[in-house]
């Protein structure tokens, strides 16, 4: 099994309108992944590889290329846009800071950050550790197929939850313990359920 993972610092990429928003506090420390005070940070699990300053590339496989999700706050919320997104096995996924601080985080009990495994079986987990800076980014590449859970260190508690759903659902139940989050079949469905949509659905 093979997959990629990347972090980037830098604030040159802007996504969206809301990118003028205040920030959001982190709370000190690696968050069990890697440094995120700057941007740049070391991504868990094997084959993962960091750089700072926008070097990386996040070119998915032959099947996927790339999607972006949007890591927002704004007033008192705290999400991932789209919450629910479907892709093919091969695709990278990259995690943009648009406003605030956040992470990237799978819910995977061996990164010690959750209490319950909520993706794939075979799948390597991945923690972006918290991105401190507007337009900082984190990257990985989807290979196994089935149904992947994941949350923002310092907003799990507050529902910053999301799914993705890669080639086909499996391996979960039902919501993540932290909110709720679309369904499998819908996220199949609908390609994609941004954050708007699911919450006033």
């Amino acid at each position: 099994m093979k997959r990629r993972a990347f972090v980037r610092g830098g604030g040159t990429v802007a996504v969206g309108g809301l990118a003028g928003l205040a920030g959001c506090s982190a709370p000190t420390g690696d968050g069990g992944g890697g440094e995120g005070t700057t941007g740049g940070g070391t991504a868990t699990g094997e084959g993962g590889t960091a750089t700072e300053g926008g070097a990386a590339t996040t070119t998915g496989g032959a099947q996927g290329g790339t999607q972006q999700v949007a890591m927002i706050t704004e007033g008192s919320e705290y999400y991932f846009d789209p919450i629910g997104l479907f892709v093919e096995p091969g695709t990278t996924v990259e995690w943009v800071i648009e406003s605030g601080s956040h992470s990237s985080t799978a819910y995977a009990e061996s990164l010690d950050s959750a209490d319950v495994t909520r993706i794939p079986e075979q799948a390597e987990p991945w923690n972006s550790g918290i991105l401190t800076e507007q337009g900082a980014s984190f990257s990985y590449t989807f290979e196994v197929t089935g149904t992947y859970d994941y949350f923002c260190l310092p907003h799990k508690a507050l529902g910053m939850i999301a799914r993705i759903v890669c080639g086909e659902p499996g391996d979960v139940e039902g919501d993540p313990p932290d909110g709720d989050v679309p369904s499998e079949q819908a996220i199949v469905n609908q390609g994609t359920i941004s954050y708007e949509e699911f919450g006033s659905g």
